[in-house]
């Protein structure tokens, strides 16, 4: 996502190199990152790179959203991700995707036709696998069941936002995913770079950061993300990366990518530095006490009923005459 706006060509070139050559095989991208530009620098590095370089790379993209004001422009509609699907084609320089993803789920468009648009897809050769992203547990699980009563193909993955301080997904997507046999695929592991150490409590962001150019940039906002939960997971990560002697990023990213249903994490390194960091994670695993102290802190606090202690007591129970 950082390519085209964030890390020029070559900084994204050099990324790729990097990461390939440390043993990466996913590269992840989407039609609206930089407006098509993200596409189009990877496209480049592909048709400049030999086949030994570039055929271990698993390619992903995604559609679904607008990329210019045609009326019809957006969603997942049979009309619409054939246009997107082929525009991302020509603007990589490819004749097929590894992976294609439905951004979010779209509930103007029957489920029926994404799903039948998205299987002749596959068997067109376009792509090789679909996948979601943005799906709550219902939204998954009613596709993953239609697809198989359909006979057509099932999605493979979800790419949903994951991390020591967006655990929600625990209640119920992550236990769709396993129920599927899908693999996750997280996004943001940093938290937009909360995770990565560099704010701090009461000293709003300045200076060459995503929060210094924009503090209520997106979901990360300072004012919205800031708070006493965040503070306290940010101290135990930064203690465990003390005793550690590592990067609380490395930290942030063995615990998500240690969890249950993830397949790969979605890396968005802005700099090769920043990359560098983040791969040496792929060598680090938290120990038991390590996990629970994270888990601890990063608690996301529900509610007694359905997912709390009183759900739980309740689903666990074997109630009389039944």
């Amino acid at each position: 996502m950082t390519f085209g706006t964030e890390t020029d060509e070559d900084g994204a070139h050099a990324q790729l190199d990097r990461f390939v050559g440390a043993g990466g095989t996913m590269v992840d991208t989407a039609d609206v990152y930089s407006h098509g530009v993200s596409e189009q620098i990877i496209g480049r590095w592909f048709a400049s790179r030999p086949a030994e370089v570039t055929d271990p790379v698993v390619l992903a993209t995604k559609g679904r959203f607008a990329m210019d004001d045609e009326p019809n422009g957006a969603g997942l509609s049979a009309r619409h991700l054939t246009r997107a699907l082929d525009a991302s084609l020509g603007r990589l320089g490819l004749d097929s995707v590894d992976l294609y993803q439905v951004h979010a789920f779209d509930p103007l468009t029957p489920l029926e036709e994404t799903l039948r648009t998205l299987d002749r897809f596959v068997r067109a050769g376009k792509i090789r696998y679909y996948g979601l992203s943005n799906f709550t547990g219902w939204q998954l699980t009613k596709a993953v069941w239609l697809a198989r009563a359909m006979n057509v193909a099932e999605p493979v993955t979800l790419q949903p936002q994951y991390s020591l301080l967006a655990r929600e997904i625990e209640w119920e997507i992550v236990p769709a995913v396993l129920d599927a046999g899908m693999g996750l695929l997280p996004w943001s592991p940093l938290g937009g770079g909360w995770l990565s150490g560099k704010y701090q409590r009461d000293q709003r962001p300045t200076g060459d950061t995503r929060l210094g150019d924009d503090p209520n940039r997106g979901m990360e906002a300072y004012d919205r993300r800031g708070t006493e939960r965040t503070w306290n997971v940010i101290d135990a990560a930064q203690k465990v990366a003390e005793d550690r002697g590592v990067s609380m990023a490395e930290v942030a990213l063995a615990w998500v990518t240690d969890r249950p249903a993830v397949t790969s994490t979605i890396l968005g390194a802005r700099t090769l530095g920043q990359l560098e960091t983040n791969l040496r994670a792929a060598q680090l695993h938290l120990t038991e006490a390590e996990r629970a102290a994270l888990d601890a802190a990063s608690d996301p606090h529900i509610t007694d009923y359905p997912y709390g202690e009183l759900g739980v007591d309740q689903r666990a129970r074997t109630l009389p005459g039944r």
